[in-house]
């Protein structure tokens, strides 16, 4: 959990951040914290995620209810920066977008966007891009584990191999979610102050499902044809299993369900180095 002074930073980034004109100051690693605002009052809150390279997968042992058969092997990945959303798509976010609400669960914009299908979601990056003058795109399956991963500030917490009880503090999972989604952060952040990685809604990701192959790899896109696209982070029915970082789930590119939502990655400006 935060202490007040790490609070304190948190909100003082913000205010810097929400002091830049969007499309008019460049966006680069060093602005950490992103803040862009949308119609209605919504606003999306970007954070950066410095590059590096991490263990991408999981070798472990089968679990007795659950097999991680299609997350070996472990390889080492290298990822580029890039920004990432806080906080999953809300309600909000998406009708300041999109004009309309396709959501099972309603009646507060802060809950998180579902009913979306990968398509969808394209589209929605596709116009959000286009409103706002920023590239905006689904993450790649390895960017989104990076970053539920903590990236560079990693502590190794994977919500994998919990106890029960630790996993309630971070996810919304089928234990203590009463069979619905909820307002987004309201369950503690990872190490990079991201919220709902596991649970709540899992999250559409760019790429589309094939095994992993076993050697190092530098910004994968993943296989250039498939017939389903990967979802990752687990929902509020999943099981603590499922709620592992390392957990992989796909669906048809057009489906539908109030399981799956969207969390945004946003590319930096591209400048010369000086």
């Amino acid at each position: 959990m935060r202490s007040k002074s790490d609070n304190s930073v948190r909100k003082a980034m913000l205010a810097l951040a929400a002091s830049v004109a969007l499309g008019v100051c460049p966006l680069r690693a060093q602005d950490s914290v992103a803040v862009v605002d949308l119609p209605d009052g919504a606003r999306l809150e970007m954070v950066w995620v410095e590059g590096g390279s991490f263990t991408m997968g999981s070798n472990g042992a089968d679990d007795v209810s659950h097999s991680y058969e299609s997350s070996r092997p472990e390889h080492r990945v290298t990822l580029s920066g890039y920004f990432i959303a806080t906080y999953e798509v809300t309600q909000a976010v998406w009708k300041a977008v999109m004009g309309d609400n396709p959501s099972k669960f309603t009646g507060n914009d802060s809950l998180p966007v579902e009913q979306v299908s990968w398509a969808d979601a394209q589209r929605f990056v596709t116009l959000l891009s286009q409103q706002t003058g920023r590239r905006f795109r689904l993450p790649t399956e390895a960017e989104w584990e990076y970053a539920a991963r903590g990236g560079r500030h990693s502590g190794g917490h994977a919500y994998a191999g919990c106890a029960r009880a630790q996993l309630e503090h971070y996810a919304w999972f089928c234990v203590n979610s009463h069979g619905r989604t909820y307002p987004v952060g309201r369950r503690q952040p990872n190490e990079l102050g991201l919220y709902d990685m596991s649970g709540n809604v899992a999250e559409w990701c760019a790429d589309w499902m094939d095994a992993y192959g076993p050697g190092d790899q530098t910004d994968p896109r993943g296989p250039q044809q498939g017939d389903s696209r990967i979802v990752r982070g687990g929902h509020y029915y999943s099981t603590s299993p499922t709620c592992a970082v390392f957990d992989r789930s796909w669906y048809v590119p057009s489906g539908k369900t109030e399981f799956y939502g969207l969390r945004v990655v946003m590319d930096p400006d591209e400048e010369e180095e000086e």
